[in-house]
């Protein structure tokens, strides 16, 4: 199996590379993640690869335990003055292993899924690495709604990778690639056209 941090390290490196040569104003373009661009994306990666322990404790409580206050902080804290000034704060952070109290696959759902959050939009396709992904899933189908995860979604429907020995949950069945069922799962509608079988309708509604 192979080490969590060299994956993660892996696909902060793919993304600076995918994004070194974009165009500024590309930078601009709405991401997949809610209202952030893709340059608050990026901006986000660079906070959660400074976050410790305890630097993420502090955090939440200044910002009042309020997620998305926290979040919005780091993007701001982050976003340098140009896409440029940015990326390189990504470069100076994309070997480090600090880590906020989540389990340590928790880095990889950061790195995958906000990837093609950033990646998606632009029109850029990347194949993850198998492990990468598959470890990602398994870990948002455990984790809690109120985390960011789909527990309790996976009650209701089976998810079951089309590319990869997967099949969690238990319900009508939501086939697909593992990084499509990863997508949805992470709230992404986006995802929900590349999936079949009768248990897509429950899904969409979930979401």
């Amino acid at each position: 199996m192979e080490d969590v941090w060299s994956m993660v390290h892996a696909e902060r490196a793919a993304l600076i590379d995918d994004l070194v040569h974009l165009d500024a104003e590309r930078w601009d373009e709405p991401s997949l993640c809610g209202e952030w661009t893709v340059h608050d994306v990026v901006a986000h990666l660079v906070d959660t690869a400074r976050t410790t322990r305890l630097g993420f404790v502090v955090g939440l409580a200044r910002a009042r335990f309020d997620f998305d206050r926290q979040n919005a902080r780091g993007v701001e804290r982050e976003r340098g003055a140009s896409p440029q000034e940015t990326l390189e704060r990504l470069r100076r952070v994309a070997s480090r292993t600090s880590t906020p109290p989540a389990p340590l696959d928790s880095r990889l759902v950061e790195e995958v899924v906000h990837g093609e959050d950033i990646r998606r939009p632009l029109g850029l396709t990347r194949s993850y690495p198998a492990e990468a992904v598959v470890r990602s899933l398994r870990l948002q189908t455990r984790t809690p709604t109120s985390f960011g995860g789909a527990k309790e979604l996976v009650a209701r429907v089976r998810l079951t990778a089309a590319d990869a020995d997967v099949s969690i949950g238990d319900g009508p069945d939501v086939s697909g690639t593992a990084l499509s069922l990863l997508l949805a799962v992470s709230g992404r509608k986006v995802a929900l056209d590349d999936l079949d079988g009768p248990g897509v309708g429950t899904l969409a509604v979930a979401l």
